[in-house]
């Protein structure tokens, strides 16, 4: 699976636990709603200083944002 739906979908379920939507999201990471939702159907790259800011939102480290089995399966070459 390619890492920007990894990621997108780990916001997703992220935002989901903490019952807020791509709009709450937004204005806590100080971004605007369309980049969220974008990041989150795979469309767009997520920078490191943005993912921090989402991570920060959602209220967890971003080591712990990439605790999730979904980062950890590996690619065969």
């Amino acid at each position: 699976m390619d890492i920007k739906i990894k990621i997108g979908n780990r916001i997703k379920a992220l935002r989901a636990i903490k019952g807020l939507s791509q709009s709450d999201l937004a204005i806590y990471a100080s971004l605007d709603r369309s980049y969220i939702a974008s990041v989150e159907s795979g469309k767009r790259n997520v920078s490191v200083v943005n993912l921090e800011k989402i991570a920060t939102a959602l209220e967890v480290t971003v080591k712990e944002f990439f605790e999730d089995d979904s980062f950890t399966e590996k690619k065969e070459i």
